[in-house]
This record gives C-alpha cells, sequence and structure tokens, in this order.
C-alpha cells in the first residue's frame, strides 16, 4: 500500500493533490517549537523540498516544547537535527539545513527559491522581515506566534493581504517565551495548524486558508478566527534592513546603551536616545535606528516619524 494511501483518498488531494505536494518547495525559518509538529507533517505528507533556517543550537531549557528533539542532541545546530528527523521520517524527499539566522539580506534569496513560506521564527523582525519579501515576490507566507497560553497562525500574502495589513503598528509587549513563558501543547497545536495552513494552500483547498487567522486559546481549550481579504495595506512602514545594506550616508542609531550592548551593531553607529533624535540636524538623512529585537528601534520610528524627514528604517540584532 502506498505510504500515501490515507490522504490520497480524501477527494482533495487524490493524485493530482499528491503530485503538487511533491513538486512544492517549503522554506521553514525557525526549527523550534512551531517547527517541530510542522516539520515532519510535511515531510510526512510527501512535500517534496524542505529547507530549514535557524542559526540555534538545542538546549536543555527548550525540549519540553521543541520535541522534535532529545536529551542528546543538546549543543547540535537545530536545522540539522531538523533535517535528520525529516529525512528519517521521509528518504525520498529532499531537506537541505542551513544554520545561519534569517536577515533582510539574505531573505530576498531564499524566499525566491521557495513556493511557500514558514514563519516558525516567533521573532517580530524575522515575521516582518518574511511578510514584507513574501509580498514583494507574491509568496504565501504562513506565520505564527505563541506565547504564554494563547497564540495565532494566519495564511498572508500570496495574493492575500501582508502581515503588516493586520498588524500595522509596533507589538505592545517585548515579552518572549524566555521572560513569559510557554506551554508546550499551545506550541504544537498552532504548530501543527501551520502544517495544515501550508498543505491547504498547496492543494488549493477553498476557501483559502490565505487572507484567514486563527487564534488558539489554551487556557479554555478553544479557538476562534476571522478574514481579513480586504484588509488594506499600510501607507508606509518602516522596514527592517541589515547592518550590511547601511550605506556611510546613513545616521545610524545604536538605541542600547554601552552597558546594554558594549559593542555597537554597526561601525558607524552612535548613541542617541530619541529626545536626541528629535533635534537632530541630520533629519533629511536615512535613519536606521537598532536594538535586539527590532521592537524598542520600531516604536522609536513611531514616536519619530512626525519629526523626521527622510525614511526610517530598523535593524534588529537578532532576527531569528
Amino acid at each position: 500500500m502506498s505510504r500515501y494511501a490515507r490522504q490520497m483518498i480524501l477527494p482533495e488531494v487524490g493524485a493530482e493533490g499528491q503530485n503538487r505536494l511533491a513538486r512544492a518547495r517549503v522554506l521553514v525559518v525557525g526549527a523550534g517549537g512551531l517547527a517541530a509538529p510542522a516539520l515532519p507533517l510535511l515531510a510526512g505528507a510527501g512535500v517534496g523540498r524542505l529547507t530549514i533556517v535557524d542559526p540555534d543550537t538545542v538546549d536543555l531549557s527548550n525540549l519540553h516544547r521543541q520535541t522534535l528533539f532529545a536529551e542528546s542532541d543538546c549543543g547540535r545546530p537545530k536545522a540539522e537535527v531538523a533535517a535528520e528527523r525529516c529525512r528519517a521520517l521521509h528518504s525520498e524527499i529532499t531537506v537541505e539545513a542551513q544554520k545561519k539566522g534569517l536577515t533582510p539580506a539574505i531573505a530576498a534569496d531564499l524566499v525566491a527559491e521557495a513556493d511557500l513560506v514558514l514563519d516558525c521564527a516567533d521573532s517580530y523582525a524575522a515575521s516582518y522581515t518574511l511578510s514584507d519579501t513574501c509580498l514583494a515576490q507574491g509568496k504565501p507566507l504562513i506565520s505564527a506566534s505563541v506565547l504564554g497560553l494563547s497564540g495565532y497562525v494566519g495564511g498572508f500574502c500570496g495574493g492575500a493581504p501582508s502581515l503588516r495589513a493586520v498588524f500595522p503598528d509596533a507589538p505592545d509587549s517585548g515579552a518572549s517565551c524566555a521572560t513569559a513563558g510557554v506551554l508546550g501543547p499551545v506550541v504544537s497545536m498552532i504548530g501543527a495548524m501551520q502544517a495544515q495552513m501550508a498543505l491547504g494552500v498547496i492543494l488549493g483547498l477553498d476557501p483559502s486558508h490565505l487572507g484567514q487567522i486563527v487564534q488558539v486559546d489554551g487556557r479554555t481549550c478553544s479557538s476562534s478566527g476571522f478574514r481579513f481579504d480586504t484588509a488594506p495595506e499600510p501607507a508606509s512602514h518602516f522596514p527592517f534592513v541589515a547592518p550590511a545594506q547601511l550605506t556611510p550616508d546613513d545616521l545610524v542609531v545604536d538605541l542600547r546603551s554601552v552597558d546594554e550592548a558594549p559593542e555597537a551593531i554597526h561601525p558607524d553607529a552612535r548613541r542617541l536616545t530619541v529626545e536626541a533624535l528629535k533635534t537632530d540636524p541630520n533629519k533629511g538623512k536615512t535613519l536606521a535606528l537598532c536594538c535586539a529585537t527590532g521592537l524598542r528601534a520600531w516604536r522609536a520610528a513611531e514616536e519619530l516619524h512626525p519629526h523626521w524627514r527622510g525614511p526610517i528604517v530598523l535593524v534588529a540584532a537578532a532576527t531569528s
């Protein structure tokens, strides 16, 4: 019996759908808790090519939700271990591991080689960088975020509005799983939903998962959702860029103190406060605001926007 028999019997799949899956190229950014269920589900379904991008190594403190890994994997690159698990599940698909972080400098090339992108990084900078890139290239993006006992997953771009159309402003909270905590099952539920949405988009299910958000509340074990097919794209936004994309003419400002970051993110970076920038004489220049995650820079950009004549861009020390 074919390994795909149980899914090919579905009228939504069949032989043609299975061929679509076999031809599909999926980029997965982040190999942590969201990817733990998503990757084996995509591999098991027969997605022909998986590219896994993650700069980190397996850590014991993450195993409660990163269930693709074992204790013996601690210290090994997550992308490589995740690729091994996918190959062990399905030896006939192509799985590529790239041990590096996603940056705006390489995002375009990575997305260009994929038919669909999964954002499993759970990083503001990575999510918006992928959304901007997928919108520009017309590629579908399945993005998710989890914190504490709740989270969401949505289908963006590829003909649907982008992440910025739904979430145009800087997030209210800078909390992360490391600071606010998270329960593993919530992450797994949302990661599995990412895989379901991805397969649905590849198979062309109707209604499309693009333009749809599903919210999961682990505390009440309930879910809700909405469609955003007509959400307008914001008239302007603050894009993320890589340090290497900055020019000598740009005004580069690292918002972190010397105690917080002894080495500035860029050799030409100045250490200035938002208040000082409001009266800075270089208001016609491109202003590059730098911080650790991009969130502080984004909030500063929103405050400075009425005072600054030139473009404002954001630089995150850790994009994914």
